[in-house]
């Protein structure tokens, strides 16, 4: 998978103030800004992002994802 389609595929569940994502082909680093975190920790925010994944990490088409997630006022508080 390239990064334009794991993108799409995580804006198309969750909606992303921001996304970026950098990678090799197989180990990808994703910056994802949603309000969809407020109010919750870092393991619910990357489940909700693995979620948006369905089984491509499963089936080792997305080997690795790093990823930071931020709430809007997070993000703002970065700049």
């Amino acid at each position: 998978m390239n990064a334009d389609q794991i993108k799409t595929l995580i804006a198309a569940t969750l909606a992303c103030e921001h996304l970026e994502l950098d990678g090799d082909g197989r180990h990808w680093y994703a910056t994802v800004v949603s309000s969809a975190f407020e109010g919750k920790r870092a393991i619910q925010r990357h489940q909700q992002v693995y979620a948006t994944l369905g089984d491509k990490m499963k089936t080792d088409e997305i080997h690795a994802l790093s990823m930071k997630t931020y709430t809007p006022a997070e993000w703002a508080a970065q700049a």
